[in-house]
């Protein structure tokens, strides 16, 4: 069978011609579709626009501003598209759209559970702002400062320099003791003295020395001591005082504190007791002395 190329170039000619055609009759939607997609950028830029002035000037994150901008720009978007493509394919209603829209975020959900998970998570931190960019915190074994939240994780940075990059929905699920949620903290340390010293001179020099100390806060707390038990040779003060919240604070107040107290102990001639064995034996033991002989 030989190749018949002049009507092989018909064939193309007349496939040509119906898509031309259909271009032509199908041109007033595309460019309505296309003045839609162009309204709905103007749209989106508008509403980004406003809502970032709102957001200013209700002093919102700028994390959560960007959530925002970035939800409302999707659902500006989403809109659009839809109404473009019922523009350009009639039998594509906008019910049809939303029923194969559901259809796949449901298997789209199922398959990124657990960033949706970390997605809503991330959401609800910045709107409820239980801690912020700065604050000390502490959630499963992990505590540090907060550099950063994002909508999918949270960056915390320990006190000895390593990141931890903690995915959200942990510090939504589970409990976060916030360290700098005050100013202030209250630190506490126990101090023994010997039982023969007295009680009450004792947290008399206790008292006086933490009170002049620059990193207690005595101004807005007072000051607590109470002896706490009898100890093995000593009797146990609770010294408690305020400071300030970061880990930093804590430890150098504490250092102060325990510096000065045993100062103050010492030149008060109080002491501070080592502890005590008493050891006892089931029977007689023999002592010999070094250098003694029979004849003595």
């Amino acid at each position: 069978m030989e190749f018949d190329l002049n009507a092989a170039a018909q064939v193309v000619v007349t496939r040509l011609d119906g898509y031309l055609s259909a271009l032509a009759a199908s041109a007033p939607k595309i460019v309505i579709a296309l003045v839609i997609i162009l309204l709905t950028w103007a749209i989106s830029r508008l509403a980004g626009s406003l809502e970032g002035r709102l957001a200013r000037r209700m002093h919102l994150r700028q994390n959560l501003t960007d959530v925002l901008l970035m939800l409302t720009r999707v659902l500006i978007w989403t809109a659009g598209i839809l109404i473009a493509l019922t523009v350009l394919f009639p039998s594509i209603t906008p019910g049809k759209a939303l029923t194969t829209l559901g259809l796949g975020s449901v298997a789209i959900g199922f398959a990124f559970k657990d960033t949706f998970e970390n997605f809503l998570a991330g959401i609800l931190i910045l709107l409820r702002e239980p801690f912020a960019i700065g604050d000390y915190v502490e959630c499963e074994s992990v505590e540090g400062r907060i550099e950063a939240i994002t909508i999918r994780d949270s960056r915390i940075r320990r006190t000895d320099g390593q990141l931890v990059v903690m995915p959200n929905h942990a510090l939504f699920q589970n409990p976060v003791t916030v360290r700098t949620d005050k100013d202030l903290r209250r630190t506490t340390i126990i101090c023994g003295v010997a039982r023969s010293e007295d009680v009450d001179n004792a947290r008399d020099v206790i008292r006086t020395a933490v009170e002049a100390l620059d990193t207690v806060r005595s101004d807005i707390k007072d000051v607590q001591i109470f002896a706490q038990s009898f100890g093995d040779a000593s009797i146990d003060f609770e010294v408690t005082w305020w400071t300030g919240s970061s880990p930093l604070e804590i430890r150098q107040s504490r250092d102060q504190v325990v510096a000065a107290v045993k100062r103050s102990l010492d030149d008060a001639g109080i002491e501070i007791p080592y502890p005590y064995r008493v050891i006892t034996f089931a029977g007689p033991v023999p002592v010999t002395l070094s250098g003694s002989t029979d004849a003595d």
